[in-house]
């Protein structure tokens, strides 16, 4: 049984910063590397949307900078000995920006909506609830078909963030065009591909440590102009700072780097099985996927495109990751084993591979790298650039051979695996579909210790590899840059940024 204390949380998130000289509020901006997709945390996918969320949708617990699960509109929970049931308190005093009151009755209509709602991604993060009940106005009860290592920290992210549901009763699948929900800013304005607007919301529960009037999040792909702009003044603060930037951006007596690892992942999407266009050779045809593998030498690519600031990778996590395979190290550049397997697969003169990939800076610069390696084993790369919500619209749809496309991570492995390859995963676009791989990851939701769960996902990861639904070729380090007026900022490895308790000093 395990019940989570408030006294951290409390000194995390509900201090008000002490600023060494005065502030006062003001409209922070902010660039993204590209804009969001639907603004509804049961549809949204995109890393840049959750970094919006972070500012206007409140989530049912949170994460420290050193990743412990701590409360955030819930204020503590207790499992059952069976693992079978999660009894819930919930934070008092809450509203949404509509004046709908946060109690128990919304938090299970929000895990319905999440697990009912046609076009929502969530469902496989919360498959395990089979029902909730309202035991008190600030208290509910989860009922779960058999112990779930991984639902806390589902919680922990899109899954865990409360809507209002006056709100979304009424909007149904549109209410990403005005979401409302509980954080610190409320939803204002959006111009696609131009801005998203947030205004503080007055009757916030930590209204104290907010100190902005407004934040506005603007999409700009180009790093360099992303840092031109930061350099001029025309915003506030860029997140994904380009590694081959920094010196300049350091050499900046006005600005701040930060940086954090992730726990994420970059690499290669394949269609195998998503509507007619996963009807092709590379989808239908591991070993042709496994050549890619062998021409990429991720280690040259590192140090080309991000100067060495990255860590190579061949698997969903980072290798400085406790869940990481240790017997299946990165694998050295093998273009005679790449040629060999594409004769093997009836390609002995090679073949060619469309790639979709984001239109920004680094997606482009790094598969422009690929492009040149997987050439000398006979692969001919073209690549088809598009906006990155488009990109991830066609991805879902099947419109695609590949993506270049990553995931920023979880603080629970199951969040950088099952949804993507197993059978009924909320984001298998792959449509990939193996029986063992089901068993292995579902298998490791339920698992009762930590070891048990790290020998199936050493298991799932071998299969992966040999499968190569994903080809994973790096994980990033997160780098931020900012207005040395900003203070207060915490570097997190999930790439968010909270402003509770930032200030600004003029």
């Amino acid at each position: 049984m395990k019940t989570i204390k408030t006294a951290l949380f409390t000194a995390l998130m509900g201090a008000t910063a002490l600023a060494a000289g005065p502030t006062f509020a003001k409209d922070l901006r902010i660039a993204l590397q590209s804009d969001a997709d639907v603004l509804d945390p049961d549809q949204s996918r995109t890393f840049v949307g959750r970094i919006v969320y972070a500012s206007m949708c409140d989530k049912l617990v949170d994460i420290t900078p050193d990743l412990e699960i701590i409360p955030q509109l819930a204020t503590g929970w207790e499992t059952s000995a069976d693992g079978k049931s999660i009894r819930m308190s919930l934070r008092e005093g809450v509203v949404f920006h509509d004046g709908t009151p946060f109690n128990a009755e919304a938090v299970a209509a929000n895990i319905e909506r999440s697990q009912t709602l046609d076009e929502s991604r969530r469902k496989s993060e919360l498959k395990s609830i089979t029902s909730t009940e309202v035991t008190g106005e600030h208290e509910i009860v989860l009922n779960l078909a058999g112990p779930d290592a991984t639902l806390i920290a589902q919680l922990a992210d899109r899954a865990g963030m409360m809507v209002s549901p006056t709100a979304a009763a009424a909007a149904g699948a549109d209410f990403g065009l005005n979401p409302v929900c509980s954080g610190a800013f409320k939803f204002e304005e959006r111009v696609a591909q131009d801005k998203i607007v947030l205004t503080k919301f007055d009757d916030y529960w930590n209204a104290d440590a907010i100190h902005f009037d407004s934040v506005t999040f603007l999409p700009i792909p180009d790093t360099t102009v992303r840092l031109a702009n930061l350099q001029s003044g025309d915003i506030d603060m860029l997140e994904r700072l380009a590694a081959t930037d920094i010196p300049q951006a350091q050499s900046d007596s006005n600005l701040v780097v930060d940086s954090a690892v992730s726990f994420g992942y970059q690499g290669i999407t394949f269609n195998i099985n998503n509507g007619d266009k996963g009807d092709n050779p590379w989808g239908n045809d591991k070993r042709l996927r496994q050549a890619l593998s062998y021409a990429i030498d991720r280690n040259a690519l590192n140090q080309v495109v991000f100067e060495g600031a990255y860590a190579p990778g061949n698997q969903s996590f980072p290798p400085n990751s406790p869940w990481y395979n240790s017997s299946l190290p990165v694998e050295s550049i093998d273009l005679e084993k790449a040629k060999a397997l594409l004769t093997e697969a009836g390609y002995p003169d090679g073949l060619d591979l469309e790639v979709q990939v984001p239109n920004s800076t680094e997606p482009l610069a790094v598969m422009q790298v690929v492009q040149a390696m997987a050439a000398q084993a006979g692969i001919n790369i073209k690549l088809t650039s598009k906006e990155f919500a488009t990109l991830l619209a066609d991805q879902s749809a099947g419109d695609y051979t590949a993506s270049q496309i990553g995931w920023s991570g979880r603080v629970d492995p199951d969040g950088n695996n099952h949804p993507f390859v197993t059978t009924d995963g909320g984001i298998n676009d792959s449509k990939f579909s193996d029986a063992k791989m089901d068993e292995l990851l579902n298998g490791a939701r339920v698992a009762p210790t930590t070891e048990e769960r790290k020998g199936l996902y050493d298991e799932a990861m071998t299969l992966m590899l040999d499968e190569l639904p994903r080809l994973f070729l790096y994980h990033v380090t997160w780098i931020w840059a900012y207005n040395d007026n900003m203070k207060g900022f915490t570097p997190y490895p999930d790439g968010m940024i909270r402003l509770e308790n930032v200030t600004w000093e003029e």
